[in-house]
């Protein structure tokens, strides 16, 4: 195997392992609501929420994600702030991309996800209006062959 086949087989062997991470304890949101915090607009708008976001207590798992992906932000969530918390809990790190960032992400995760799946398909959706043209592969067809 030559090294560019090894380089890309390794990328998808990532890739893969990321969409189960994700499967497992990631959040993809999609989900349009009604807003009314902007000045410049009506007193009441809709708008789109759209972003991903992975936590978990292991900081190296999360920047190794981050680093992959090469978008979004980490971030750490500290557990014990409040007095109700628990001695137990441990603080989360967190991964968070939103919009086009969440978009390139559902490109890459896509063809690995299964419970996440439905929701990833939404944001590419929402990015890619399904075309009419007879030489472009839709996703669902890519999909099922």
């Amino acid at each position: 195997m030559d090294k560019d086949s090894k380089d890309m087989y390794h990328k998808l062997a990532d890739h893969a392992y990321i969409a189960g991470l994700f499967d497992g304890e990631g959040c993809v949101m999609y989900k349009q609501y009604w807003d009314t915090k902007r000045k410049d607009r009506p007193r009441r708008y809709k708008t789109w929420r759209i972003s991903m976001e992975l936590s978990m207590t292991d900081e190296m798992v999360v920047r190794w994600m981050h680093s992959i992906l090469k978008v979004g932000t980490v971030s750490l969530n500290v557990k014990n702030k409040s007095p109700s918390s628990k001695s137990h809990w441990k603080d989360q790190w967190r991964w968070r991309c939103s919009h086009r960032d969440a978009y390139k992400v559902a490109k890459i995760l896509w063809p690995f996800a299964q419970v996440k799946q439905h929701k990833i398909e939404q944001i590419i959706d929402h990015y890619e209006p399904e075309f009419k043209d007879e030489n472009v592969v839709s996703l669902e067809a890519y999909r099922n062959e």
